[in-house]
């Protein structure tokens, strides 16, 4: 099939880039892995130690594989990450879960370009993933040209900087790939300097223990007292490393709407967040990737930042 159609259609759906890798075994990242994995370094995210042979090997998650083809779709809003607005000493919300979820607005794209596809060349055999079964998205990627695997674990793009989803179409469609982008990191350490609780222990390795996004998402636990004051306003995920990162600068801003921040989140103050009922937090976030923290993840999280916040009262944003 014709590559450029396929680039067409993908655009054509709101995707801001699309690369092609053949399907194989990732050597280099199956001994990364393995090597992060036997050092604890996921925490208690055990799901992770789970089907290595397909985290590595997309040819064992879809039998007869031959290609993956990586798609981006950004969320980057670079006024919500202006110094003066980051600066506001209120709770914050990763970028990435101020929209709508990525996992069902990307996979629709996918789907609809899946079966544009088909429609092409006939009937062939593939999966759709968005962050939902053990492929190695980032890495994918990389092996598709979108980007390089930056100091702080993250794919990064020199147009789009970083603030993207990434998702694949893993298939048995035979496509030529794309060569891997170059790195573009240089002697810039400005993320591993700017990680509050140190998370970037060596360059492009992350303990996700001490990582704030782990702590405040996917930890069910107490959050270590050692890590609270570090924390700052964070209560759902972190964004500085990819804040202070140069390739973000000048990333060109996202335009699909359903991911942009919802009003409703804008400017909340703390006493806000600590008066949330469980009903406000369902009406919020209905949709919305913060639903996975669920409502007594979120609480925990305020009550572990509220220390370091001011309790100014601060307009309602949803009201004219």
């Amino acid at each position: 099939m014709d590559l450029s159609l396929i680039r067409l259609e993908a655009r054509r759906l709101g995707f801001d880039a699309i690369g092609f890798a053949k399907a194989r075994h990732l050597d280099e990242h199956a001994r990364h892995l393995e090597s992060w994995l036997s050092e604890g370094r996921h925490g208690t995210m055990r799901w992770m130690e789970n089907h290595f042979d397909m985290r590595v090997d997309p040819r064992r998650l879809v039998p007869g594989a031959k290609s993956v083809i990586s798609l981006l779709l950004s969320y980057n809003q670079p006024d919500l990450r202006a110094s003066d607005i980051a600066a506001i000493d209120i709770p914050r919300i990763s970028l990435y879960a101020q929209g709508d979820d990525y996992h069902s607005v990307m996979r629709a794209k996918m789907e609809a370009l899946f079966a544009h596809i088909k429609e092409q060349v006939g009937d062939i055999d593939g999966r759709v993933f968005v962050d939902s079964a053990p492929v190695l998205d980032k890495a994918w990627a990389a092996e598709a040209g979108l980007g390089w695997i930056g100091k702080n674990a993250n794919l990064l793009n020199r147009k789009l900087g970083s603030f993207f989803f990434i998702g694949e179409i893993i298939s048995d469609l035979d496509l030529e790939p794309d060569p891997p982008a170059t790195d573009h990191c240089g002697s810039c350490t400005r993320c591993i300097d700017a990680c509050p609780t140190d998370a970037i222990y060596e360059s492009r390795k992350v303990d996700a223990a001490k990582c704030i996004s782990y702590l405040t998402i996917e930890l069910r636990e107490a959050i270590p007292s050692e890590y609270h004051a570090a924390m700052g306003n964070w209560m759902y995920g972190c964004d500085i490393c990819q804040d202070v990162c140069p390739w973000n600068r000048k990333a060109a801003p996202g335009s699909e709407p359903t991911l942009m921040a919802r009003l409703a989140l804008r400017d909340r103050g703390l006493t806000f967040w600590e008066e949330l009922s469980p009903e406000t937090y369902r009406e919020l976030f209905e949709g919305s990737a913060v639903k996975r923290t669920k409502f007594a993840g979120l609480a925990r999280n305020v009550a572990v930042i509220s220390p370091s916040i001011s309790r100014t009262t601060l307009p309602d944003p949803s009201r004219p």
